[in-house]
């Protein structure tokens, strides 16, 4: 009898996560209405990070160009498909799927479902199909200037990284560039950088793994900190926040404006513009401009904020010519 309830539970939800797609599908056949549906990587669309970064794009493509939107939180990696389906099956015209990990069932959908509009956020495109457009970005390029920034801060000589896992390439980019940045500065500093033990489908939801390395980090004598791995790096930040005179760089969005609890060190984050990327491909299908391939965004420091008047000018201005250099290729990221 309990196996039986258990199953009728399943079958349940599915039937509510249908409905709550299917309730927009009228009004997605109709041609003068853009539909977008977000799925978002294993954890929730409110992350402070990455996920909730992309669905901020989306919600400004229905706030400026009158979308109607809809999103999915995925819960185990073997849901991927199912839930991209769920979009693509009720007249959806855009998918966004986020992260790396969605890479192969995107494609996947793009073949099954022709008609539809596939951004694919950090998902490097070797094979371009015509419906498929991979958000991708210079991950090294935002970690070099973040490595920079944490050398130039550092006083103990050591700084360190919070990192997901390695089986996800920008967030390599990420550490191999932090490491660059920072011996770009200090050939001698220490970079104590962890990746997450786990797998996909834990590396970016532990913030309590996140903030045990941060803090062992610290007792080695780090005092900035890099959190570079969805919440599993905001445990990182927030464990440096709970710690005197230490600096902590967030990482994918200006975590600023999404980790309050981190402001207490929080100098800046290695950003990847995510959100303005999602919307200009959003925008681009609407005008039916939509690329196909690889399509580049911007990538930076977030601003200071409350550091701002903290942070010396020659610092300012030595991260000035770093962005430059590293845009016109005079600086390398190796």
């Amino acid at each position: 009898m309990c196996i039986l309830f258990r199953k009728l539970i399943i079958v349940l939800f599915f039937v509510c996560l249908n409905s709550v797609v299917i309730a927009a599908a009228s009004d997605c056949r109709k041609k003068e209405i853009l539909c977008v549906g977000l799925v978002t990587d294993v954890g929730t669309v409110d992350d402070k990070s990455f996920n909730q970064s992309a669905w901020e794009g989306v919600q400004q493509s229905a706030e400026e160009i009158g979308t109607v939107i809809k999103y999915l939180e995925t819960r185990d990696p073997k849901d991927y498909m199912v839930n991209i389906s769920l979009f693509a099956e009720n007249d959806y015209d855009v998918v966004v799927t986020v992260g790396f990990g969605l890479g192969e069932a995107t494609s996947q959908a793009a073949k099954q479902f022709s008609d539809v509009k596939f951004i694919g956020v950090d998902q490097f495109q070797a094979n371009a199909l015509s419906n498929v457009a991979g958000l991708i970005f210079h991950e090294d390029q935002a970690g070099f200037q973040a490595g920079a920034l944490a050398a130039m801060l550092s006083k103990s000589g050591v700084i360190a990284a919070v990192l997901g896992t390695n089986l996800v390439p920008p967030v390599v980019a990420f550490k191999e560039g932090y490491v660059s940045g920072a011996r770009y500065i200090n050939a001698k500093i220490q970079v104590i950088s962890t990746y997450h033990p786990g797998g996909l489908a834990v590396a970016f939801t532990d913030p309590e793994w996140g903030a045990s390395t941060a803090k062992q980090a610290i007792d080695q004598g780090a005092d900035v900190v890099f959190g570079a791995g969805g919440t599993t790096g905001n445990g990182g930040l927030i464990e440096a926040a709970s710690h005197s005179e230490k600096y902590c760089i967030g990482v994918d969005t200006d975590q600023w404006l999404t980790l309050p609890a981190a402001h207490p060190c929080l100098v800046s984050s290695a950003t990847k513009r995510i959100k303005e990327g999602v919307f200009q491909l959003i925008q681009h299908a609407k005008e039916s401009q939509f690329p196909s391939g690889n399509f580049f965004g911007e990538v930076g420091l977030s601003p200071f904020h409350d550091f701002d008047n903290k942070i010396p000018q020659y610092i300012k201005e030595k991260l000035t010519e770093i962005h430059m250099g590293l845009r016109n290729g005079s600086i390398k990221t190796k």
